[in-house]
């Protein structure tokens, strides 16, 4: 499997707008983040995780010619969701599949009324929504996933077990009783906004932790803003098996 990280920034974006700080100002690509997004690939399925603002950006970046197979929603956040119109190129032969767990859902169908409920008229992107509950599974071509509760602040939110990878974006914390879902994973990818603590997010250090908790080989870090340091400093601070994560890095698992 494949896993193409197409975003790894948190809700503004890197640079962020208006920002004249040393990473906002720096000239590395790595340092250039998208909103968060991941793509999974296998030789029968193709799956998005979140489909956000930057989705089109995304999508020319990597080139991506083939039909996308499901797209699962992790919550319902603008950062998350802003792109979801742009499906259309990838709905035009057959429908595709949107999960997302029932908050979700009803608020996608409160924005995207015209091609979630009324669906009347045709260049509309071709979605079937269903709702995922936490600890569901389901089998999307080769690819197995499971749902996992998690909590980003005091809103319950999805994170997923894709094959061997769990992906969790967006949690403060977690319970242990999801931990189990999360077993002999070769692979977390995993958010850490910043050093500093947030109400709703974790810290690259919170995130160290919690994957020494799972015991994942290799995790890499996700949905960062601008305060978690230059690329090339803060990925030389890590500890071994930690990776921070930018956009386009493609880990083959």
């Amino acid at each position: 499997m494949k896993v193409t990280l197409l975003g790894t920034g948190t809700s503004c974006g890197v640079p962020q707008i208006g920002c004249d700080c040393e990473v906002c100002k720096s000239c590395n690509p790595k340092d250039k983040r998208l909103r968060t997004s991941a793509l999974f690939e296998t030789e029968n399925a193709t799956v998005l995780v979140d489909c956000g603002p930057d989705f089109r950006e995304q999508m020319l970046r990597i080139n991506l010619r083939k039909p996308i197979d499901a797209c699962l929603i992790t919550h319902e956040h603008y950062d998350h969701v802003g792109g979801i119109d742009d499906l259309r190129p990838f709905s035009y032969k057959k429908k595709l599949m949107l999960y997302a767990d029932s908050y979700a859902a009803n608020h996608l169908r409160e924005r995207l009324p015209y091609c979630l409920v009324r669906n009347v008229y045709p260049g509309i992107p071709q979605l079937e929504l269903h709702e995922l509950n936490a600890h569901e599974s389901i089998q999307i071509g080769d690819l197995p996933v499971t749902a996992i509760k998690v909590m980003h602040g005091e809103l319950p939110i999805l994170g997923f077990r894709i094959g061997d990878v769990g992906y969790l974006t967006d949690l403060k914390t977690i319970d242990d009783e999801e931990l189990k879902y999360l077993q002999d994973l070769k692979v977390l990818i995993v958010n850490g906004l910043r050093h500093t603590p947030h109400p709703t997010h974790q810290t690259i250090e919170e995130a160290i932790e919690l994957s020494r908790k799972i015991g994942a080989p290799d995790t890499y870090i996700i949905h960062m803003s601008h305060d978690a340091g230059l690329h090339d400093v803060t990925d030389k601070l890590l500890p071994q098996g930690f990776y921070l994560g930018f956009d386009g890095l493609e880990i083959n698992v």
